[in-house]
């Protein structure tokens, strides 16, 4: 009679793990329309209108395409493909950190780089970008912030760690733990900055370096494709309360937190990667010249009077009503009388949106050209959709439909934290040779909570544990 109970039961535990990893290795299957990329998707059935069995042959026809490889990577046309994962927040683990918890982050590691895994595989993208707050706090130390960098990079997107690594090698304390050196990086970021403001634009050695041309992969030995790491304010802090450590630090693991990549240039279809740390465009800030910095990049990259597409990444949203998102326009300041950290009095603490004023500037300089683009932010982890309208040469408003004859949609990337689905954001740039324009999309691909991952995973231990005692039953 028991061996009967335990056989049934492994049975059903059988059947649950079947269905639930096949669930979790053909995910977006489910939801083809939305995985895919926008100009090549073959299944452009509507789903409200499909029947069950249209539904059934479409999902195994998507599986077969996956398994087989038969989607269409970012090599098999001109069109531009974009991966974007909004806010994955990694948390940390302590001495005193229970084992519920460690076993909860550590699998989270696993869960982000299934996702991740799954839709690099599945679509081959040119660029992968991470929309900003890579990490839970920006208040946690140099070696902790190196050891969750160790995991971001090699849990969860697959990366060599090598260079980290030695990074660490080279910026060792007293305990052989890794620290950013700020005095160091100080010195040179204000000799750098002081150079620029004097206009002395001869020599290289001192310059920013904002510019560059046809990157395709930061180390084309070993991957192929861009990775982008925004900045977030869990990563560096809002103006109110971002140091030198912070910056050190991410720019030492990370790279640089304002640059542009561009694209065919000498083309009918140029196109232009901006990359901008937005938590550094008004304050009052702890470190002005952080913010006196990012303005310089700005006016650089207008300078250019760039004739193409531009597709901006950035981490805090611009500018709109309430209602429009989740999050509405909410911008706080430290108290007056701070007394924890009375330096900090009057300074910019956390902010929802940019001020009205830095969004109409920033779109201004950066949107100048009246081309068509799009805007990737994070931070709102719900995410939205907005219509920015240019109202005048200086004036932008936010709608959800499109009303004046240029403008720019700005898409807030849902988190792909599993508390909300985990998101991936697909977005395809496609050049209309009849406009001579590049024409912009973009779907939400959800994965699930993550305790369908969980299940997977734990089902089918039980599954084998369970099997295994009936020889000893």
């Amino acid at each position: 009679m028991f061996r009967c109970a335990v056989k049934g039961f492994a049975y059903f535990a059988t059947l649950l793990t079947i269905v639930a990893n096949v669930y979790i290795y053909t995910y977006p299957s489910f939801h083809p329309e939305e995985c895919s990329w926008k100009c090549s998707n073959k299944n452009a059935l509507l789903q409200n209108n499909s029947t069950l069995l249209e539904k059934v042959k479409r999902y195994i026809g998507d599986v077969q395409e996956q398994w087989y490889g038969n989607h269409t990577f970012a090599s098999d046309n001109k069109d531009i493909h974009i991966l974007a994962f909004g806010d994955p927040q990694i948390k940390g683990i302590w001495p005193k950190t229970p084992y519920v918890s460690r076993l909860d982050t550590y699998g989270n590691d696993y869960y982000l780089g299934h996702i991740y895994d799954m839709m690099q595989k599945r679509l081959r993208p040119q660029v992968v970008t991470v929309m900003g707050d890579l990490f839970s706090s920006q208040w946690i130390g140099d070696s902790e912030f190196h050891n969750r960098t160790k995991r971001y990079i090699s849990r969860i997107f697959k990366r060599d760690p090598t260079f980290i690594e030695r990074v660490k090698q080279e910026n060792l304390d007293e305990e052989g733990q890794y620290k950013a050196n700020w005095p160091e990086w100080g010195d040179r970021f204000n000799e750098i900055l002081s150079s620029v403001k004097k206009n002395e634009t001869g020599n290289q050695e001192l310059s920013f370096g904002f510019g560059y041309e046809n990157i395709h992969s930061w180390n084309p030995d070993l991957e192929d494709h861009l990775i982008i790491n925004v900045t977030g304010n869990h990563d560096v802090g809002y103006s109110g309360d971002a140091t030198y450590q912070h910056m050190t630090r991410f720019h030492d693991l990370f790279g640089k937190d304002n640059y542009w990549i561009e694209y065919e240039t000498n083309t009918t279809h140029p196109w232009r990667i901006v990359v901008l740390n937005d938590l550094f465009l008004e304050g009052p800030a702890l470190q002005p010249e952080f913010v006196e910095a990012t303005w310089i990049f700005l006016n650089q990259l207008d300078e250019r009077k760039f004739n193409g597409s531009t597709v901006l990444l950035t981490h805090v949203p611009f500018y709109k009503r309430d209602g429009l998102c989740v999050d509405g326009p909410d911008t706080r300041f430290y108290p007056d009388t701070h007394t924890p950290e009375s330096y900090k009095a009057g300074l910019l603490r956390s902010q929802n949106h940019l001020s009205e004023s830095v969004s109409n500037k920033v779109l201004s300089l950066i949107f100048e050209n009246g081309k068509p683009g799009i805007i990737l932010t994070g931070h709102d982890h719900e995410g939205c959709e907005t219509i920015y309208n240019q109202r005048s040469a200086s004036t932008w408003e936010a709608t959800k439909d499109i009303e004046s004859d240029v403008f720019v949609k700005e898409i807030t990337v849902k988190s792909m934290m599993g508390e909300f689905n985990g998101n991936t954001g697909l977005i395809t740039g496609n050049f209309n040779t009849h406009s001579m324009t590049w024409e912009w999309s973009f779907s939400l691909c959800p994965f699930a909570i993550q305790h369908v991952w969980w299940l997977a995973k734990v089902s089918l231990l039980v599954t084998i544990f369970v099997w295994s005692s009936l020889l000893f039953v």
